[in-house]
């Protein structure tokens, strides 16, 4: 597989990357995002995916965030995927920030027309860690997944879904059970994945636990109290509830004062990445 490279800067040592491929899950060009740390010039390293939530892209996470700096005094290379395909033609998928381009939820559309371009399931977990294996030197027995919003969402699942795929685990402010707010219960998930709310449960982290997945690590979460969307479309209550049922180890902090956005983000991230570093540095 060729990647396309758009950009290359040097960040702390290492490099940021911004690149560009034919994806045959999407069907069509995909864009990503790698940080390869310094400690990459002697080996492989760590990799941490970050999936972002919904309006954003390949570069919301690399710019808004900061996380280099630590990254590269981790040893750890960050790969952020875009959150959707692009320029799909496909009716409505524009338009709308809750739908479409930029709004996948990182699962696999059964439903036309979605299912002729939007497979991120299939495109995050397999065919990106393949092309990341093959350019960068990324130790893919080192993993770790994390994401905000809709990409926490992502986060959550894809680990439970794939179990011995990654090795640590976090999200900011996830969607921790989309078949129980309107995200995903009046829109995404009819719209994606059809009618058939078995199907939803099986990309809805508190239903997977209940089903049986377990992460085996400790799963962090971080969430603001100052969230506008907390009460209505997040609901950590709900993924403390069902871990507490099952015995999955979970660490969720609140924060008061914080909102949804990304200085929310950059304020914990450090905390994030050493978690992670914890287990996949040891």
């Amino acid at each position: 597989m060729t990647i396309e490279t758009i950009s290359e800067q040097r960040c702390f040592g290492g490099t940021q990357g911004f690149y560009r491929h034919e994806s045959r899950a999407c069907a069509g060009p995909m864009n990503f995002a790698v940080f390869t740390p310094p400690q990459a010039a002697q080996g492989k390293v760590p990799v941490l995916f970050y999936l972002a939530g919904l309006t954003c892209t390949q570069e919301t996470f690399p710019i808004k965030v900061g996380a280099q700096r630590v990254a590269a005094e981790l040893g750890l290379m960050l790969v952020a995927p875009d959150t959707s395909p692009r320029d799909t033609g496909i009716p409505g998928a524009t338009g709308d920030w809750e739908v479409g381009e930029g709004a996948s939820f990182y699962v696999d559309s059964t439903q036309p027309p979605w299912s002729s371009r939007f497979r991120m399931e299939t495109y995050v977990v397999d065919e990106l860690p393949a092309l990341i294996a093959e350019h960068f030197p990324a130790d893919f027995t080192r993993c770790g997944m994390m994401g905000h919003s809709m990409g926490g969402h992502g986060a959550l699942t894809l680990a439970l879904r794939h179990p011995g795929k990654y090795r640590s685990l976090s999200a900011l402010a996830p969607i921790s059970s989309p078949t129980r707010v309107p995200w995903g219960e009046r829109r995404i998930f009819v719209m994606y994945l059809g009618s058939d709310r078995a199907e939803w449960q099986r990309h809805d982290a508190c239903e997977l636990l209940r089903a049986g997945a377990r992460f085996p690590g400790t799963i962090l979460v971080d969430q603001g109290e100052q969230d506008p969307y907390l009460k209505e479309q997040l609901r950590p209550d709900l993924l403390q509830q069902a871990c507490g049922e099952t015995g999955q180890a979970l660490t969720l902090r609140m924060h008061p004062g914080y909102d949804h956005s990304y200085w929310f983000v950059q304020s914990f991230i450090e905390d994030h990445l050493r978690h992670h570093a914890a287990t996949l540095c040891a």
